[in-house]
């Protein structure tokens, strides 16, 4: 992962984690129905890890939330640099 793109890969987790809550799944339930590890799911929604997502994760992640995969990818707080 290149480090101009940091930001964003911690903003994709945080509306990962949101959206996550928002349909009362723990990372848990998240990770059995994407069939990923729960530890791959912490990292992936930690501020502070460097975890990169294929696409097809992410769409399977917005499949399973029943959003457009766009939600998710939508930074509303630009981070300051």
């Amino acid at each position: 992962m290149k480090p101009q793109y940091e930001s964003y890969y911690k903003q994709l987790g945080l509306n990962i984690a949101y959206y996550r809550k928002l349909r009362n799944l723990t990372q848990l339930d998240l990770a059995e129905f994407t069939d990923l590890s729960r530890t791959h799911i912490s990292n992936i929604e930690a501020p502070n890890m460097k975890t990169s997502v294929s696409l097809d994760t992410l769409f399977r992640i917005a499949e399973i939330l029943q959003i457009p995969a766009k939600e998710l990818l939508d930074f509303r707080f630009e981070e300051k640099k």
